[in-house]
This record gives structure tokens, C-alpha cells and sequence, in this order.
């Protein structure tokens, strides 16, 4: 580039509340694993012991998530002059198959076994028990992502499915996914013991394990998936690249934006590069203005700039 304009920002709150977010979800599926796989073992139910795995599934998935968010948190040094921000898609990625893997297959493999051998049901009584209190301590533990996700949509200015669909702070979307399917699959499970229990056939808890399983392999994809997309490296959404573009074409000395390049390298952190047309009577005075005008403009439209790099090009004749 024959002349660079260079901002650095400073991160926003998301990333102290999603930590907070991650702790809480980890406490609480860890607590809930350990009475599932009780109350697993005394009924002898596979829907229970799959749920106890979603549970241990969850808290690994946490620990991962927790990982990503402290590692990705350091500065940029020499070596890595962009910092370490993508580095938490490596550790959310993991993450993703660690709940396939340690809850989705399991899941699956006990229910079919189910089906082939049957089961000894002993009393479902504590299993129960363990549902309930499972299903409010998963809901505590929603309704405190869900707050965040309030605020997040909020301080964005989007909807909540949007800012799901779009958002690069993958953790908090995990804890969120997570959490409504460890409530759906506590469903499940009450519905497999019930049906077990009224009928006395297996068929019921088997079925209800493999639905958890199936849905536990639903929401490993839509997080690896959105990892490792990331961790790629994937532009900022059309919305966002309009507004910089304009933010950038509004500026006096400006004629036009040849071509726009914009990189997540985390919640808060996202570089923008363009080639801009400037008009042809501007000095070097006015360019060095402009751009520095244009980079005050841009992380205002979008907030999660912290890098412009801005290149004066003529326009191709």
C-alpha cells in the first residue's frame, strides 16, 4: 500500500461477560453430570446415563471455552503482530467435537443397544428428581446467556436470531445452543422414563437417548461449523460493509471505494483494508486528513474495527 492509516482499538465488555457466561454453564453442567450418572446407575436408564454424558459433554465443552477465551485474550507481540484472537476458534472448534464425540455418539451408541438388548428399568423415581432440578439449574444458566445476548444484540443495534446467525463470539453462542438443548433433551428424557415406565418397554428410553444423541450431533455441526469458518478467516456481514463503505464514501475527499476487505479475527477485533479514490486536486495534507477522518467514521459505524488500513488508488482507466 503506498500510504497506510493504521487505528488500534481497545476490546469491548463482551469478552469479561462471556467468561462469566462460560463459568456459569461449566459449574452447573459439572453439578448436573455427576446426579445424572447417579441417577442413571440406580434406574438403569440409557436415557439418563446419555443425558449424564450430554452433561460431562458440556462441562469439557466449557473448560474448552474458558481455554479459548483467556489464550485468544493476549496481546499482539512481535511474533503474532495481529494478536492471538483467532486462537480461540482453534480451542471452540475442539470444543464442537468433544460434545459430538463425548455426548453425541455415546448418546446414540446407548440407545441402539438399548433397542438390541433392552434394559433392567429400576425406580425412576430419583431420576425424576434429578430432572427437575437439573431443568431449573439449565435454565438458571440460559437466562443468564440469554441477559448477555440482550445486551450484545442491544449494543449492535440487531436482532437476536441475526446476531446468532453472524455473531463471532462463538462461545456465547455455544453456552446458548448448549443450554436449549440440555432443556429439549431433559424433555426428552423425562418423556423416554415416562413412556418406559407406563408401557414397561425399553423401546421408549432407547428412542429418547437417540433423540438426544441426534441433537447433540445438530448442535456439534452448527458450532464447528461456525468455527471453523472463522478460524478460516471470514469477512464481517454484508451489513456491516455497507455501513463502512458509506462511512467511508461520505467523507469530502473521497470519490470512491474501489475495493473493501474487512477480516474477523475476534468479537471485538476486526480488520478493514481498502483501496480508496481520492479526489485528484487533494494534497498530501488533505489525504492524511481524510483518512484519518474516514478511520474515526468506520469504528463508528462498526464498533468492532479496531484496524483500518487505508490504500489512495487511482481508478482504473
Amino acid at each position: 500500500m503506498s500510504e497506510q492509516r493504521t487505528v488500534t482499538g481497545t476490546p469491548g465488555d463482551s469478552g469479561g461477560e462471556s467468561v462469566t457466561t462460560v463459568v456459569v454453564a461449566g459449574l452447573c453442567n459439572l453439578g448436573i453430570a455427576f446426579a445424572k450418572a447417579v441417577a442413571g446407575a440406580i434406574s438403569g436408564s440409557s436415557a439418563m446415563l446419555s443425558e449424564a454424558a450430554h452433561s460431562f459433554a458440556d462441562t469439557v465443552t466449557e473448560v474448552l471455552l474458558f481455554l479459548s477465551l483467556k489464550r485468544s485474550a493476549r496481546p499482539a507481540d512481535d511474533e503474532h503482530p495481529l494478536g492471538y484472537g483467532r486462537e480461540r476458534y482453534l480451542w471452540a472448534l475442539l470444543a464442537s467435537f468433544a460434545t459430538f464425540v463425548g455426548g453425541a455418539v455415546f448418546s446414540i451408541h446407548d440407545g441402539i443397544h438399548t433397542f438390541q438388548y433392552g434394559e433392567e428399568l429400576g425406580s425412576p423415581a430419583l431420576s425424576y428428581l434429578i430432572l427437575a432440578v437439573a431443568f431449573v439449574l439449565e435454565s438458571v444458566s440460559l437466562s443468564r446467556t440469554v441477559r448477555q445476548l440482550r445486551g450484545e444484540t442491544r449494543r449492535h443495534r440487531v436482532g437476536g436470531y441475526r446476531y446468532l446467525r453472524h455473531t463471532p463470539d462463538t462461545a456465547v453462542k455455544a453456552v446458548f445452543l448448549e443450554d436449549c438443548a440440555a432443556l429439549v433433551g431433559l424433555l426428552f428424557a423425562f418423556g423416554g422414563l415416562l413412556g418406559a415406565q407406563l408401557t414397561g418397554d425399553a423401546l421408549w428410553d432407547g428412542l429418547a437417548s437417540v433423540l438426544i444423541g441426534a441433537l447433540l450431533a445438530w448442535v456439534a455441526y452448527v458450532l464447528a461449523r461456525d468455527n471453523a469458518s472463522l478460524l478460516i478467516g471470514r469477512s464481517l456481514p454484508e451489513r456491516d460493509e455497507r455501513a463502512i463503505t458509506e462511512a467511508l464514501t461520505a467523507q469530502p475527499q473521497v470519490v470512491r471505494v474501489l475495493d473493501l476487505v474487512t477480516s474477523v479475527h475476534g468479537p471485538d477485533d476486526v480488520l478493514v483494508a481498502a483501496k480508496v479514490d481520492f479526489a485528484d486536486l487533494a494534497t498530501a495534507t488533505d489525504i492524511e486528513t481524510a483518512c484519518d477522518r474516514a478511520e474515526r467514521a468506520v469504528r463508528h459505524a462498526v464498533p468492532s474495527v479496531t484496524r483500518v488500513y487505508l490504500d489512495p488508488t487511482p481508478p482504473r482507466t
